[in-house]
């Protein structure tokens, strides 16, 4: 089979459940990921036809994608703020949104002209945020800290393919205790309850680690209470907390935030006009 036709056969098999246009942007993932070149090249090879390995994997990923399962954990890499990320179901698959929690933080840092030298992202998994602001802000020693020993081996092996110096914790953010103080900490924790499983796609629900998720209806704010109260003692004066929020509980997380004693709390939208980061200051 040449490249034309591993295009119609996505097409074919994935149309009638995610829809043309989607089952398109699917082949085309596979394309880029097996061939390292852009998409714009098909045209240039849709004639050509790809080795033997290539073709198993096109088939490989397909079968997969058929079967409800993530493209980024079949390929085993995900695009995040123009980096490629390792993923698998160690880890979430890095989302849009938290592309722009990235870009804020890198924004209000260097607009601030806060002097950045120690961040601590909580819940790091694949370590894509981490990475991300170590890139952008050189100057910053970056710590990821994260609960799940899978979660971080992925890290590691990002932070190395990506060459960012990031220094990894593996601690219980509910229970970490340490004397280290940093001007940012930045987290996008669990935050989906189980009230909202009913309304999630079945391939979030079937693959990715629901550790890195969900919160029970009673608790919701768990994870956000921890981190708040970690850095109320752990941030140096004026440092400066932000964090990606269930977009329900905006004006619930503003106000534990005030009550925790943080100043300037601002509840901010994305780009499709969702409450979805918010920004304070110790």
């Amino acid at each position: 089979m040449n490249y034309n036709a591993f295009k119609a056969a996505y097409i074919n098999t994935l149309a009638n459940k995610y829809g043309t246009e989607e089952a398109l942007a699917l082949f085309y993932v596979a394309f880029e990921h097996f061939t390292r070149s852009y998409r714009s090249r098909f045209l240039y090879m849709q004639d050509l036809q790809p080795d033997e390995s290539v073709q198993q994997g096109f088939e490989s990923v397909l079968n997969g994608i058929e079967l409800g399962q993530p493209i980024q954990y079949l390929t085993g890499e995900a695009h995040f703020y123009g980096l490629t990320f390792k993923v698998n179901p160690s880890v979430l698959i890095p989302r849009p949104e938290t592309e722009e929690l990235v870009d804020l933080v890198i924004k209000t840092v260097k607009k601030s002209g806060n002097n950045c030298a120690t961040l601590l992202d909580i819940g790091t998994g694949s370590g894509c945020i981490a990475i991300s602001l170590k890139l952008h802000l050189p100057k910053t020693e970056v710590f990821g800290l994260d609960t799940s020993s899978a979660a971080l081996v992925t890290a590691r092996l990002n932070a190395e393919a990506n060459n960012a110096e990031v220094y990894f914790i593996e601690a219980d953010i509910l229970t970490y205790e340490q004397d280290n103080k940093y001007d940012v900490i930045v987290s996008n924790p669990p935050y989906i309850r189980e009230l909202e499983k009913a309304a999630m796609h079945e391939q979030v629900l079937s693959h990715e680690p629901h550790l890195a998720l969900f919160v029970s209806n009673e608790e919701p704010l768990i994870f956000y209470k921890a981190i708040a109260r970690f850095a109320k003692n752990q941030l140096n004066q004026d440092g400066q907390l932000f964090f990606e929020i269930n977009e329900y509980l905006g004006q619930e997380t503003v106000a534990m935030l005030h009550e925790a004693g943080f100043s300037s709390v601002q509840l901010l939208k994305d780009m499709q006009g969702k409450d979805r980061m918010i920004y304070a200051k110790k």
